[in-house]
């Protein structure tokens, strides 16, 4: 049955007050498959934890809840060729080292059959290929493509430590450390996987490409022309590494709260001689387990959690939805938006030195990497309260004045730190070097962050700041008048952001590029009245059709035609039609990522998402179209 706007804001809203926590958070899955669950049995059986056995079953069992019926697992439904290959080899090695498999469980054959078929343990990417190397199932190379000597180079040389993105070197650090120890560790309970080579000979052949020469030789030349002996050297750089780690803990002992990193520091640890037992790595094992979820009745470990991301967002939906500020609550959900604002220097400090902490992060317990989008997601939420309460407003300029000083010199704005991008990073000879080590300049980081100054403060239209950002989105909107996404999948989240964006600066409705993109969103709308994109998009750099519509897409792309349109067209209300008799659906596509943190490696469904972007989709129709009785 078809629900009126009204009732379907109503019934979201009622569904948000009934989930929030009692610290005033939103705790919904930040889900990422199941590699996280995989990496987790591996790491429970390297430590050798006795009390963990129901956790590895519940893992494991969710983890063949996802074989598909030839034996493979994929990190999206529609998801090219048979299977992914890495992920079925994490998987399958995962569920071997649980110990509640064997080799000739059908299921295991078939798994075992397909990596065979599609070159072997040779032929699945970096990430995994390191995990299996300090596991005991690979061997690493004699020589690793970025030595540990680069955490000596300073920050003038070209290629230097800190010219990665900090989601690099947080995964970066502690790889270094376990290349150049050539750690290896296995278990009693250790699976054995060479059979899963096609060409054992070849085991040790990472597959890097000659390009890398020149980076390992520039690299190489700038540690000649430090002041210290080689060995001297060497040692001082395992030393930073380690330091690098161990002076970026969380409060709950990860190391930035990511659940990658904290795995792999973990291992470095090891490697450098410190025992099981180490107060250090039990506690990063703690925050690890309190990253534990539960969907569908499995766990599942969260890469991170996603509290403040979820908390910002539904509160800044909710308000628009006409839950007023002073309502419990927005006051609950924003008090824990203000208890985590950062007060700490971040590493975001060494490119951006003039800037002082104000920032948010993503995660519960994030406490010193913010970011531009939690940020502007949480001053958003804050808006309201800032004009009444002297403490709001402080916390309020802190971190305006922290977005400024972050802007790009190029106009836009990245993800984590400023003016991080190298023309170098394209050719590390790493899989997908460009996610994990570069932090460019975005249109969806610029376009929120621009519609945050647009409508949430008082700078003027024409200050260069927002003038330097527009002129950015409008040089890197695509030909057929979209814009791509780093962050969320794909097009049309990235035309969302722009559009809303440029709006928000004053752009007008007949200004080409609006109209462009206005035309583009309508070109794709399916038949009935959605839309829905690929995660194809993201890994083939044009828009890829789902096939099928979404909430989320579907409401990204009304909320395009409703800033860039005047009059209530065709298209909005067919839109607005899927979201009112699809607003309570459960099925594979509520469940479909919306998010990418590596392309074709790692998606993210955010459980938050099929509930704030409908509502302020719809919000914002009532708002605007509030005169039309017809729906």
């Amino acid at each position: 049955m078809t629900m009126q706007t009204k009732q379907a804001i109503q019934w979201i809203i009622d569904k948000l007050r009934e989930d929030q926590t009692s610290d005033g958070s939103w705790d919904y899955a930040f889900e990422t498959g199941i590699l996280t669950d995989a990496y987790m049995i591996v790491l429970i059986r390297t430590l050798e934890l006795k009390d963990k056995e129901e956790l590895i079953k519940g893992l494991a069992g969710r983890i063949l809840s996802k074989q598909r019926d030839n034996g493979t697992w994929k990190l999206f439904p529609d998801e090219k060729n048979e299977g992914n290959l890495a992920l079925t080899v994490e998987s399958y090695y995962a569920l071997l080292y649980s110990g509640y498999y064997l080799e000739n469980d059908a299921r295991l054959l078939s798994a075992k059959e397909f990596i065979k078929a599609n070159g072997g343990l040779e032929n699945v990417n970096i990430y995994t290929k390191i995990m299996l190397a300090i596991t005991g199932q690979y061997k690493w190379p004699a020589l690793f493509p970025i030595p540990v000597e680069v955490m000596l180079l300073p920050l003038s040389f070209p290629v230097n430590f800190y010219q990665l993105s900090v989601y690099g070197r947080t995964n970066l650090a502690p790889i270094l450390i376990l290349s150049e120890k050539k750690f290896s560790k296995m278990t009693p309970l250790s699976p054995d996987l060479s059979d899963l080579y096609t060409d054992r000979s070849k085991d040790e052949e990472w597959a890097f490409p000659m390009e890398y020469r020149s980076i390992f030789s520039t690299i190489d030349q700038g540690v000649k022309n430090l002041i210290g002996l080689p060995a001297q050297l060497h040692s001082m750089a395992m030393d930073q590494a380690k330091s690098y780690m161990l002076d970026r803990l969380e409060p709950d002992g990860t190391f930035y709260s990511y659940f990658s990193s904290t795995f792999l520091m973990i291992y470095a640890l090891l490697s450098l001689g410190h025992p099981k037992n180490d107060p250090v790595i039990l506690k990063a094992m703690q925050g690890l387990l309190s990253m534990k979820t539960e969907i569908e009745g499995f766990p599942h470990i969260q890469f991170t959690t996603a509290n403040l991301w979820n908390t910002s967002l539904i509160s800044t939906a909710l308000q628009a939805a006409g839950v007023p500020s002073d309502d419990p609550l927005i006051l609950n959900a924003n008090r824990y938006l203000l208890k985590r604002q950062h007060v700490k220097f971040g590493d975001w400090v060494i490119h951006n030195p003039q800037g002082e902490p104000g920032g948010w992060g993503f995660s519960n317990i994030n406490t010193m990497n913010p970011d531009m989008d939690d940020t502007t997601a949480s001053l958003r939420a804050l808006r309201e309260q800032a004009v009444e309460n002297s403490s709001v407003l402080e916390a309020w300029d802190k971190g305006t004045l922290w977005l400024c000083t972050m802007q790009n010199d190029d106009g836009g704005w990245a993800s984590f730190e400023k003016n991080i991008r190298n023309q170098w990073i394209a050719i590390l000879p790493i899989e997908k070097a460009e996610y994990m080590f570069s932090d460019p300049s975005s249109a969806d980081l610029t376009g929120r962050t621009l519609e945050f100054f647009g409508n949430y403060t008082t700078l003027p239209k024409s200050d260069p700041l927002i003038k330097r950002a527009v002129n950015w989105l409008l040089s890197n909107q695509e030909s057929d008048g979209s814009w791509y996404s780093r962050w969320g999948i794909c097009y049309i989240n990235g035309t969302w952001a722009a559009v809303t964006g440029l709006r928000a600066a004053g752009m007008p409705t007949n200004n080409r590029a609006i109209h462009s993109a206005a035309n583009w969103i309508k070109s794709i709308q399916n038949t009935d009245g959605g839309w829905g994109e690929s995660c194809l998009s993201d890994i083939q750099k044009k828009y890829v059709p789902l096939q099928t519509s979404t909430l989320t897409d579907t409401s990204w792309a009304l909320e395009i035609l409703m800033n860039a349109e005047q009059q209530l067209s065709k298209e909005i209300r067919d839109g607005v039609q899927y979201l009112l008799c699809s607003v309570k659906k459960e099925d594979w596509t509520t469940e479909y990522p919306k998010g990418q943190a590596m392309s074709g490696t790692f998606y993210i469904h955010y459980h938050s998402y099929r509930l704030i972007f409908p509502l302020l989709a719809l919000a914002h129709y009532r708002e605007k179209y509030e005169e039309d009785e017809g729906i």
